[in-house]
C-alpha cells in the first residue's frame, strides 16, 4: 500500500466513486479547474469531465439547491462548501429541507447527498474558516454526520457516505490535510457510517474522541503510560449517530472516561457522549465523567488559537484528575 496525505486519500476515494458510478457529481466553489481551494479535487475535472466535476458561483444556497433537486432526479450529488462556516448561507437547504426531505417522501425517495467541508483550527485561516460547528448538524434528525481522524478512514469513510442512501455531512480536518500519512490501499474499501474504533487499546482509562483530537489523545495516552496509566482511545468517527456500544464496553472495562472535543463546551458532541454515558453506564463508573473542550467564547482570531484549542497537555491533567479520584 502507498503512504498517502489526509487529503491525497480523500482524493483517491472521490476519483474511486466517479470512476465506479456515472450518477455521481463534485461541484462547489473552483472545485473544477484549479481542484478546489486545498486541491482535493485537483485532476479530477481533467481526469472525469467537466460535466462530472464543475464549478458553481460562490453562493451557497445555490450548491445545496442543486445537490437536493439532482439527488430527487437520480443522481449522488457530492457538493463542497468551501469552509464549515459558510455553510450558515446554506442551513436552510441542509437543515430545512435535506435531512427532512426522506420523511417528507414518506420513503419513496432517497437524497443521497455527500456535502464535503473543511473545518479545525491550527493552521491559522480568517475568521469563520475554522470553527467547529458539528453541534449545529449532530441535532438534526436526517442528517449522518462524519469526520475522519486518519487518512485511512478519510478515504473508507468518504466512499460509503456517497455510497449511503442519507444525506451525509462530511468533515474533513484543516489540520489533518497535509499533517500526516497513512498507508491506503490503492483499491476500493469502505469504512462503517455509524461505527467508532478502539485506536489504542488499555485497561484503566477511557478516551474518547474525534477528528484531530484523538491524536492528541493518542500522545496524551503515551505520556500516561509512562507513569503506567493505561488508557484507551476511541475514536468516534460518526457524531451522528454515535455508537455508544463500543463506548459502552470500554467502560466496562476501564470504568473512568474522558470525552474530548475540539469544539466549545457548549457546543460539539460531547454532552451527548457524557449524557448517553451518564445514563446507561453510571453504576459501572469509578469516578465523575472528565470532560475536555475549548472554552465557551467564539472562535478566537488565529493569533490566540494555539492557545484556545485543547491539546495533549489538556487531556494528560484531566485523565490523571479522572484516574487518581
Amino acid at each position: 500500500m502507498a503512504k498517502m496525505t489526509y487529503i491525497k486519500a480523500i482524493t483517491s476515494g472521490l476519483d474511486q466513486v466517479l470512476t465506479d458510478d456515472p450518477k455521481t457529481l463534485i461541484f462547489g466553489e473552483d472545485v473544477g479547474k484549479n481542484g478546489g481551494v486545498f486541491r482535493t479535487t485537483v485532476d479530477l475535472q481533467d481526469k472525469h469531465g467537466e460535466d462530472r466535476v464543475f464549478d458553481t458561483p460562490l453562493a451557497e444556497s445555490g450548491i445545496l439547491g442543486l445537490a437536493i433537486g439532482l439527488s430527487l432526479t437520480g443522481w449522488r450529488p457530492i457538493p463542497e462548501i468551501q469552509f464549515m462556516g459558510f455553510t450558515f448561507e446554506a442551513m436552510d437547504g441542509i437543515v430545512g429541507q435535506l435531512a427532512r426531505d426522506h420523511y417528507r417522501f414518506g420513503g419513496q425517495k432517497n437524497f443521497p447527498v455527500t456535502i464535503r467541508t473543511p473545518f479545525g483550527g491550527g493552521t491559522h485561516t480568517a475568521e469563520m474558516h475554522a470553527d467547529n460547528l458539528e453541534n449545529y448538524f449532530v441535532s438534526t434528525p436526517g442528517l449522518r454526520v462524519v469526520t475522519p481522524s486518519n487518512p485511512y478512514d478519510a478515504k473508507g469513510l468518504v466512499i460509503s457516505a456517497v455510497e449511503s442512501d442519507d444525506p451525509v455531512l462530511f468533515m474533513e480536518n484543516l489540520k489533518l490535510y497535509r499533517s500526516m500519512k497513512d498507508e491506503v490501499p490503492d483499491d476500493k474499501y469502505t469504512v462503517p457510517l455509524d461505527s467508532a474504533k478502539v485506536v489504542r487499546e488499555g485497561s484503566d482509562i477511557t478516551l474518547v474522541a474525534y477528528s484531530a483530537e484523538v491524536n492528541e489523545a493518542l500522545t496524551a495516552a503515551d505520556a500516561l503510560a509512562k507513569d503506567n496509566i493505561s488508557a484507551e482511545v476511541i475514536d468516534l468517527r460518526s457524531l451522528s449517530p454515535i455508537d455508544t456500544d463500543t463506548i459502552f464496553a470500554s467502560i466496562d472495562k476501564t470504568h473512568k472516561v474522558v470525552v474530548i472535543q475540539e469544539a466549545q463546551r457548549m457546543a460539539g458532541v460531547g454532552a451527548v457522549v457524557a449524557s448517553d454515558i451518564a445514563e446507561e453506564k453510571i453504576m459501572s463508573l469509578d469516578a465523575p465523567i472528565g470532560r475536555v473542550a475549548a472554552p465557551d467564547s467564539v472562535y478566537p482570531f488565529a493569533q490566540a488559537e494555539n492557545d484556545w484549542i485543547p491539546n495533549a497537555d489538556d487531556i494528560e491533567a484531566k485523565a490523571r484528575e479522572i484516574y487518581n479520584y
